[in-house]
This record gives structure tokens, sequence and C-alpha cells, in this order.
């Protein structure tokens, strides 16, 4: 028996936020974690895979509300269209969970109310600013310049009744776990980030339930309030296996809990690794043994956006290249810590270089000379050369290596061990040139055994890419008449079956593309989607941009913002900062000092006598070590423009806007 046979391993990943279409850069995870699933499943793990979507939220509120939809029936069509793109991609999870689930809500219900219950959670009201997209409350000083820290996008602020979680209770204990459990964040740069600029610094209380929206899992003891998503969402690792707060846990839980790997995306690590172990404190529960965050799959050298019109999906790009190509690529060409980069001509060039030449010719030479020079058959006859084990160590040295980056999660490095099999096997061809021995009778037995050698380093090489193109493993091996080798017994050279038959004709694994043609074809796609989104010609509307609606505010809200007309006479570059000017603004008989982050459209001496609006009754924040007394008000479109708001006339520095 294996030494991993039966020892259980849970592998999650984040769940999916149903608030559109996941583009490649989101399906990047799920595909991430179906290959480490299958390869822990080869090491003889019994695997426990599951993913899902987070469905609750204002943001999801809103969108069904734009949409014209109930929440419900919002979620429920992009759950099945997320589950579907899951399914396409060819992911072999064992569970997809929703946070609408019944089960799953009933055990949020729980679980907030017996933290509540020892004094874990308090009722409070919190006043601070709230980023919708991200679900999150900022207070002044971490706000950069009006905007979220996390996405970039203006907050709000927020002041209503809530629900508190006493963080700071379980931080010094969550300082030792990390501290004590080196592996518990990886990689090592994510948990530097988490301790140095959250945990050392002090945990403020964290807002865990909201009473401005509705969709959500109600507080069911104070229905009024709906629980924070965050808390909802990241419950679903434990309910998903059967947890019960009440202590009834199903056989899964008890079996496979705590989690051997929650893979995500680094742009939420401070939700697992702060949030999410902190709550599994105060319930008492193990917490998972480790959180990845793997970095992101960008388009071009940027994040990919529907505002900027780079966004790529993963059915688009199978269309294109096939499922196991996009597989190959969204794997291959991320980095362990840094991020991923994908474009059509790179998708191109790997197709042709990796797929077609190096693994697609390899496959369909090796059939094809079997079949001309020995009718199909594939003998060991036993006529070795010193070129037979360099080949041999090269195999068998690979397996190794792939084996020891996939036990340190650095996927694309065993991907690349894996290649460097195929790419000594063509090596070995031209080393010993089968038609050059094929010419004389006497090397026949030599040719034999040539050709056995290739047609077992391929089925090593094969056996060992199923956990990452499943379907091209499985091509392979038919082709070859045999069955995927065992993780166990690829320690060995020599055993495929001598004396079994080849296919007659090999089957073309990969076509090579012309990048002209294929980038033509692109480029009528993105004309055709956008004639399909041009209005018909009676219902042309003016250039306008729909921004996200924001929740209605009182007449009384209103009236505490001010708003004065500044004069900049001074302003210069923060020298810290790429994107901050430091304006010296006067309003009235006062100079107020108010950095701005839009150096990226201004230059400081295009700044100067300016008249803008400011807002002056902001509480003012320190950035990049400069105080700002204030905020300049700016529009913004969908194309990345930026322009300051001035005053149609000329107005005295200090007339107050209303």
């Amino acid at each position: 028996m294996c030494q991993n046979c039966k020892k259980p391993y849970y592998i999650t990943t984040a769940i999916a936020y149903t608030s559109g279409k996941p583009h490649i850069g989101n399906t990047y995870e799920i595909v991430l974690a179906d290959a480490i699933a299958r390869y822990k499943r080869e090491q003889g793990y019994d695997v426990f895979f599951q993913t899902g979507t987070d469905e609750h939220g204002q943001k999801i509120e809103l969108k069904a509300q734009d949409a014209g939809k109930t929440p419900k029936e919002f979620v429920d069509e992009i759950a099945g269209e997320i589950k579907g793109i899951w399914d396409l991609m060819n992911t072999s999870y064992d569970k997809f969970i929703r946070t609408t689930d019944d089960y799953h809500e009933k055990q949020v219900q729980k679980i907030f109310k017996k933290l509540y219950e020892q004094d874990d959670i308090y009722k409070g009201h919190y006043e601070g600013l709230y980023c919708t997209p991200c679900e999150s409350f900022w207070t002044a000083s971490q706000v950069v310049d009006g905007k979220c820290p996390d996405c970039g996008r203006p907050v709000q602020p927020a002041k209503e009744e809530a629900y508190f979680f006493r963080m700071s209770k379980y931080a010094q204990r969550l300082i030792d776990h990390i501290n004590t459990h080196p592996e518990f964040i990886q990689p090592v740069s994510r948990k530097n980030e988490m301790m140095n600029n959250f945990l050392l610094p002090g945990l403020q209380d964290l807002c865990v339930s909201r009473t401005s929206f509705t969709w959500g899992v109600p507080v069911d003891f104070d229905p009024k309030h709906v629980t924070y998503v965050w808390l909802d969402a990241l419950t679903n690792y434990i309910t998903g296996v059967g947890y019960d707060c009440d202590g009834n846990h199903d056989d899964m839980y008890n079996k496979y809990w705590p989690a051997d790997l929650h893979l995500i995306g680094k742009d939420i690590i401070r939700f697992h690794t702060i949030y999410w172990p902190i709550f599994l404190m105060a319930l008492d529960i193990p917490l998972p043994k480790q959180v990845f965050g793997h970095p992101w799959l960008l388009q071009g050298d940027g994040k990919m956006s529907k505002s900027k019109g780079n966004v790529l999906y993963a059915d688009t790009l199978v269309d294109f290249f096939g499922v196991d190509a996009v597989r190959y690529f969204v794997l291959h060409e991320m980095p362990f810590e840094n991020d991923g980069v994908i474009t059509w001509e790179l998708m191109v060039e790997r197709m042709n270089s990796d797929l077609a030449n190096i693994l697609g010719n390899l496959v369909n030479r090796t059939v094809s000379m079997t079949n001309k020079y020995f009718g199909g058959v594939v003998e060991n006859k036993g006529v070795t050369a010193e070129v037979d084990e360099d080949l041999k160590a090269t195999v068998l040295e690979a397996v190794k290596k792939a084996d020891e980056k996939m036990n340190k999660l650095r996927v694309a490095d065993a991907i690349t061990e894996i290649f460097n099999i195929f790419r000594r096997s063509n090596k070995y061809i031209d080393e010993t040139t089968p038609w050059t021995l094929a010419k004389d009778e006497a090397n026949k037995d030599r040719l034999a055994t040539v050709l056995y050698n290739l047609v077992e380093s391929i089925t090593i090489g094969a056996s060992l890419l199923e956990s990452f193109m499943p379907e091209t493993s499985a091509k392979i091996m038919a082709q070859l008449n045999t069955s995927k080798r065992a993780l166990s017994d690829m320690d060995q050279f020599g055993l495929y079956p001598s004396g079994n038959k080849v296919v007659e004709k090999p089957e073309i694994l990969f076509a090579r593309l012309d990048v002209k043609e294929v980038m033509e074809k692109v480029e009528a796609m993105k004309a055709a989607e956008a004639a399909a989104n041009e209005p018909a010609a009676e219902e042309v509307k003016e250039n306008v941009v729909d921004v996200e609606k924001k929740p209605e505010i009182t007449f009384e809200d209103f009236e505490k913002l001010q708003f004065q007309i500044g004069e900049i006479i001074k302003c210069e570059e923060v020298k810290k900062s790429k994107k901050l000017l430091c304006s010296q603004v006067k309003i009235g008989s006062e100079v107020r000092q108010i950095v701005s982050g839009i150096k990226a459209w201004y230059k400081p001496e295009e700044m100067v006598g300016k008249k803008v609006m400011v807002v002056t009754n902001l509480k003012p924040a320190k950035l990049a070590g400069l105080m700002s007394e204030g905020m300049i008000l700016c529009a913004g479109d969908d194309e990345d423009n930026l322009a300051l708001m001035v005053p149609e006339k000329d107005m005295k520095p200090g007339s107050e806007v209303s």
C-alpha cells in the first residue's frame, strides 16, 4: 500500500463572487486547484476538493436591481454560469457549495449567535468609509485619496447600527500561531505583509453585520441585521464538509477538517489569514494547515478590467485553442510568487512551440516510425548505447523533481520538469537517427530498442501530465495503446509491455497556428461584439458613463458635507509616491494642504492658479507622511480620463458650493 493511501487531503478554492461572469484570471484559480487535487490523488491521498460561489452582499443586491431581477434570480443565473465554466475547464471538484444553500445559511446563523453569546460579538454603531465592491469598511487614515486601498474605487461615508467582533482578543494568539507555523501563509511575502501591515500595528474590532441592505443571511435574534458577507462566505469551508455549530458534525467534517490547503488570490489574503483564523479560534476549531495566496494573471501589463476592454474569458480562449491548451498556458505561465501575463500572441507562441512542436510532434513521429519500421509493434531488444542511459536518467530525474515541485505548490516548475522529458526525447531522436538505423538490417534490434525507449519516455511524461492536461494525457495513452502509469511506478524505466502495438494512425494533438490569422479572428470577434452591443439607430444615446449606484442618503446626511471654492497657490510632487501631488489651497482667509492622487493627469505647474471645488470638513488624514486637510473634487470616466471640478465663473476662494 502506498504511503499516502487513505490519508485525507482537503483543498478549497475561494468561492467565486456572483457579481458577473469570471474572466480567465478568476478561472486560473480553479484550474490550479484542480491540478493540485489531481496530483494529490496520484500520490495516493483521499482528496476532497471544494469550490463554489459567494452570493450575498450589497453589491449583488444593487446589480440585481439594475438587471430588474430579484437577488436570488440574479445569483442563480451567475452561479450557473460559473459552474459551467468550471466544468468546461474539466475541473474535478467534489463539491460546489453556494452560500444561498439552506444548510449553509442555518449554520451561519448558529455561528453568529454562538459568537454573540460568548461575548466575541457585541452591538454598537459604525461610522466610517465603506467600499461596496469590496464589502469592506475603512477608516479615514486607511483610504488613499478618498479611495479604497484594496480596489482603488471611491468609498462613501457610512453610519449605522452594527455588531462587531472583538478581533484584538485573539490577535496575539494568531501572531504566535503564524510564528510557530511558518508554512501557514505562503508565499512568505504574503506572511510578511499580513504581519507588518495588519497584525503587529494592532487590529481594530471588525464590523460583522449590516442594516443598510437586506440581501444577506439574517441575524436570527435581530432580523434587521444581515451577516457581514465575509463571515458568511468564509464559513463555507467548514459548512461544506458538514460542520454543525451544535456539535453534531457529519463524518465528512471529522475526516477532512482541518483543511490542508486554502487556495486563494493574493487580494483576499487578509480575510483568510486574519479574519478567518480568528473566527475559528473563537469557535474552538483547528486552523487550516496552509493558506496559499497565488498571484494574478494579467492581460498584457495590466489587471483585467471591463472598463479597459481587456478582459479575456475561458470559453473564448477554449474556442480558439482548446481546453488543455488553455489549462497548460495558465498553469505554466504563472510564476510562484509574481504576477503572470497572458496575451493572444503569447498563447499562439506556446501553442506552436511547446504543444505542437515539443509534445505533439514527438508523439506523432514516434508512433509513425514504429508503424513504418515495425508494423506498430514496440519491442525492447536490449541493444543499448550510452545515450540511452542519459535519456533514462533525465526521465527519472524529471519525475523526482516534478514531485518535489508539486509538494511545494510550484506547479509551473513541475510542468517545466515534465516537458524536459519531451525535450530530451526529441533530442534523443536527433542523436540516434532512427531513419539511418532503418537503412541497415543489422541495426534492426537497435532501432527497436530506440523506439521502445521513446515510447517508454513518452508514457512516463504523459502519465505525469495527466494532472495538468488530462484530455491530452488520455489521448497520448490511447495512441500508445497503454494505460496511465501510476506515480509509484515511475521510479523505474522499462515497464511498457514489450510486444505491445501502437495505433496505426497517430492523431494530431495540437495543430500549429498562424499568429496573423488568429489576430485577424480576434479583431473580427471584437468588432462583432461591439456591433452586437451597439444600440439601434433610434436608440442611440449621447456618450455617457454609467456608474454603480450608491445607497440613498437623507438631506441631513448631505448637509454634513461642506463644499467650498479653493485657489491652488502652490503644488509639488510627493517624492515618496508615484501618484500623489501636494497642493497648498487658499480657502477664504486660510491656506490648507491637500494631498491628491492626480499626478498621472496633472503636472504641479498646471495646478497653480486653478480654482477648484474642495470638501473642507473631511477629517484630516496622513498620506505618504503628509497631512491632507480636505479633498479636491475630480471627475473620472471609464477610459481613465480625469478632470478637476472647477467653477463655471471666476469665484472668490472660500465661496460655498451648495
